[in-house]
């Protein structure tokens, strides 16, 4: 019997839970190996080669490729394990947050600085607030992180 998870009505967020962790454990764990110079390495010399070696899916693969963290998450990516990708770019997790909200660095960080994003228009799905997916890069293949 499958869980009743109330928590999916939250506007432009994916809830990393043990589905989302079932989906990404490949993609995750991809991630975590850029934790070793020779890896890293390895990645950055040739990166579809080096995803070819871990049993991800293609969708997987494209959004690593495409740098679209959004993409990533959605395919089970955790922003934690993501945050490797970004390092080994040379990007900050700040850059990250902002090529995720469609922001430059400077506005998420402004952003941030002033409270974050209103909870106005942004409690349920459907609303129209800005962090509704209607007014974010989430799924329209923007966000990306190059």
């Amino acid at each position: 019997m499958a869980l009743e998870k109330l928590y999916l009505d939250v506007p432009g967020t994916t809830i990393f839970d043990a589905e989302q962790s079932r989906l990404g454990y490949h993609l995750n764990q991809f991630c975590m190996s850029l934790m070793k110079a020779a890896n890293r390495e390895r990645f950055k010399a040739n990166e579809r080669a080096y995803l070819d070696e871990w049993p991800m899916t293609e969708e997987q693969k494209l959004a690593v490729l495409a740098r679209d963290l959004n993409r990533c998450i959605a395919a089970g990516g955790n922003i934690y394990f993501l945050a490797k990708i970004g390092a080994t770019d040379g990007k900050s997790f700040q850059q990250m947050a902002g090529s995720m909200t469609g922001m430059t660095e400077e506005e998420y960080r402004n952003m941030m600085i002033s409270g974050g994003r209103s909870v106005e228009g942004n409690r349920f799905i459907g609303e129209d607030g800005n962090a509704q997916a209607q007014h974010q890069p989430q799924g329209t293949g923007g966000g990306t992180l190059r």
